[in-house]
């Protein structure tokens, strides 16, 4: 399987779907160009912006490339919960000058009507985060002649994953930036999440599907670990963030080299789901008394942090960021893959060498 995989990506790099507009058609073209694979995020954009990001895609590049999906979320939130968080955030609404967001905006994410359009118009290959298709949706996919590939942070999800029928399974580790994938949110595993060289392992002898790594990778020599730990492919986001052809906010990307901002968090205090970004006022003040409750608190909080960055206040927006954030580079995104390529076969060539010594 994991020929089919690789056909797709003669580079073993995978630039990471981040939502909320980061990960745009331009993007996605200039990495798969470049040889690995790119990536559109249709989280939190309706099945008709997926489909019109699909179309501007295919204008642009004629390789391969992926859409990831958001699983619709159960309703376990707790509506009292969410409304004391709502009654904190009053004076953050105050100060910037907006409305907080209707928590009830809905949990599918447009997830019934986006299968549709994949299905009818398929794509190389379909991710997903947040939980595990069923069996259906995946044979369905398969069908179609679509590859499918869901994320995992324990080796019991990759074990699901693999139940289930997807072709890969994205493990993804703790270093990772932005929403870890867990399949069920337990607020008593926040502080439980695995490594990803030793979660790589774990999966690697636990199931046969093809493994691509992900979390906090930002040179050639740390995807030659990834790979030498049994995955066949890295997914980075951060490192692309930076890029010109992201889509992420000028002072996110700026936020990610800038001294004020030391380290990352994982934190529930934008989205009520962990996730992990560089630490600024709104985490610090916000994020210990934050809910499990996703997607009601992203809703919620979504004109507070659109207001932030209007206002060019960095301490009120979601910097979502990987553990290596600061290893960051500003350079073209095609241009990144190849330096990335370059330093991962330095590090494969110093490999050999060093065993054949």
């Amino acid at each position: 399987m994991f020929s089919a995989l690789s056909d797709l990506f003669p580079v073993p790099i995978v630039q990471a779907p981040m939502a909320g507009g980061v990960s745009r058609p331009q993007l996605a073209a200039a990495v798969s160009e470049a040889g690995g694979l790119g990536f559109l995020a249709a989280g939190y954009k309706t099945a008709d912006g997926m489909y019109q990001e699909i179309k501007q895609l295919r204008s642009l590049t004629g390789r391969p490339f992926g859409v990831n999906l958001f699983m619709p979320q159960p309703d376990y939130a707790d509506p009292a919960a969410v409304d004391v968080y709502r009654n904190q955030l009053a004076g953050e609404a105050a100060w910037y000058g907006t409305e907080l967001g209707d928590p009830d905006s809905g949990r599918d994410d447009g997830y019934d009507a986006k299968l549709a359009i994949l299905l009818d118009d398929p794509v190389p290959l379909v991710s997903f985060h947040f939980g595990c298709p069923t069996p259906e949706v995946l044979e369905s996919f398969s069908r179609a002649g679509t590859l499918t590939m869901v994320t995992a942070t324990t080796v019991e999800e990759a074990q699901v994953v693999q139940r289930a029928g997807a072709d890969a399974v994205l493990v993804q580790g703790v270093e990772a930036g932005g929403h870890q994938g867990t399949h069920r949110d337990n607020p008593e595993n926040d502080a439980a999440g695995i490594g990803l060289l030793s979660l790589i392992t774990q999966v690697r002898e636990s199931v046969r599907l093809p493994i691509v790594a992900a979390g906090g990778m930002m040179r050639g020599a740390q995807i030659a670990g990834a790979l030498a730990a049994g995955a066949q492919a890295a997914q980075l986001g951060t490192a692309f963030l930076v890029t010109p052809e992201s889509g992420a906010n000028a002072l996110h990307k700026d936020a990610l080299t800038n001294p004020l901002f030391v380290r990352t968090e994982l934190t529930r205090a934008f989205s009520g789901r962990p996730a992990r970004g560089l630490v600024n006022r709104f985490m610090r003040e916000h994020g210990p008394y934050a809910p499990a409750a996703y997607p009601q608190i992203h809703h919620l909080t979504s004109g507070l942090r659109k207001a932030a960055a209007a206002a060019g206040d960095p301490q009120g927006m979601a910097l979502w960021a990987g553990q290596g954030h600061r290893l960051a580079r500003e350079l073209p995104a095609g241009q990144l893959v190849e330096v990335l390529a370059a330093e991962l076969d330095a590090a494969k060539a110093a490999l050999s060498a060093e065993a054949g010594s």
